[in-house]
């Protein structure tokens, strides 16, 4: 990554391009552009002919000065920094902060190039790129521009597999505000390589993040759950959670009731795990206490007056469940 940072302090995430890279693209504009100038020089020659000596000699020295030095910086002011050979190698000219060349840029470019590149033939360009942190020729330097990488290989983002139908939705309740995001994101690391570890191995981990996860939820662990189904049920419990509060709430969103599977075994309505009465059950209502009147029907009950209940001790944390195969 390059260390350029803009007038607003915001660092760019620019790559800046080396030697072979640069070196190939160079390569295809020369390859173009002295092809272009053998086609002219001929054409030259046949039409200066019958003018002497002098005027064939400066003509000659007109159309490389025109087509080897006006032409590059012609097409690299226009196209912003992309030439035919830095295009078809994924490369672009900018500025030190990031932004499009201009003229200026490429004229001080262009002329520097006829240096360091035709008449010695690239050995100044490559020592100047190799001694250059960043791999700029003398050009550039005195430029003020940087060749970058466009085209950067994307990481492949594997996706998490699913929990088991039975453990879906079984951790509605479950605070999750207090796990941090580092933690987050080796779990889903696991999750997407569980397959790729050695059994002993992914199983021990899976045992190691749980309980860093059970410690930071603060609740107890499900009884006879296997920590890597443990691990997918509740990161995909989060991403519902972020998707709901995304786009709205819907029946994906915390606290809103939803239909699930228990376990297996158990019949179906059985209520899911953390304390959440099962859908569609009745509520309870308030029963009237001595000196207050007693419900009217039609009518949303009072809410009752309750004494404060005494705080009661914390218990000690319990042991999590999930331990790692001997």
């Amino acid at each position: 990554m390059s260390d350029l940072v803009t007038g607003d302090a915001v660092v760019l995430g620019l790559r800046p391009a080396r030697l072979p890279s640069r070196g190939l693209a160079i390569l295809l504009d020369l390859l173009v552009y002295v092809t272009g100038y053998v086609l002219l020089s001929v054409g030259l020659a046949l039409a200066t002919s019958s003018l002497d000596d002098a005027a064939q000699a400066a003509v000659a020295v007109a159309g490389f000065l025109l087509l080897m030095v006006g032409v590059p910086i012609a097409v690299e002011t226009l196209s912003h920094g992309r030439s035919l050979g830095k295009l078809a190698c994924g490369l672009r000219v900018v500025r030190d902060d990031g932004g499009p060349i201009r003229f200026r840029h490429a004229l001080v470019r262009g002329a520097m190039g006829v240096v360091e590149l035709l008449l010695t033939f690239g050995t100044v360009a490559c020592f100047a790129s190799l001694i250059s942190a960043r791999g700029r020729r003398l050009g550039d330097v005195f430029a003020g521009t940087l060749v970058v990488r466009e085209r950067v290989p994307g990481a492949r983002v594997m996706p998490v597999p699913p929990p088991p139908p039975w453990l879906a939705g079984r951790f509605t309740g479950l605070d999750l505000s207090a796990v941090p995001d580092g933690l987050w994101l080796a779990i889903r690391q696991y999750l997407t390589r569980m397959n790729q570890l050695d059994p002993q191995v992914g199983a021990a981990m899976a045992a190691r993040l749980a309980d860093d996860l059970v410690a930071r939820t603060g609740a107890p662990p499900p009884v006879g759950v296997p920590a890597a189904a443990f691990l997918m049920a509740v990161v995909h419990e989060r991403q519902t959670r972020d998707a709901a509060r995304a786009f709205g709430a819907g029946p994906g969103a915390p606290g809103v009731p939803r239909t699930v599977a228990g376990p297996p075994g158990t019949a179906p309505g059985t209520p899911p795990a953390w304390g959440h009465p099962a859908p569609g059950a009745p509520v309870p209502q308030p029963v009237p206490q001595a000196g207050q009147p007693a419900p009217v029907p039609g009518r949303a009950p009072a809410a009752p007056v309750m004494a404060p209940a005494p705080a009661a001790p914390v218990p000690p944390r319990p042991a999590t469940g999930f331990a790692p195969p001997a």
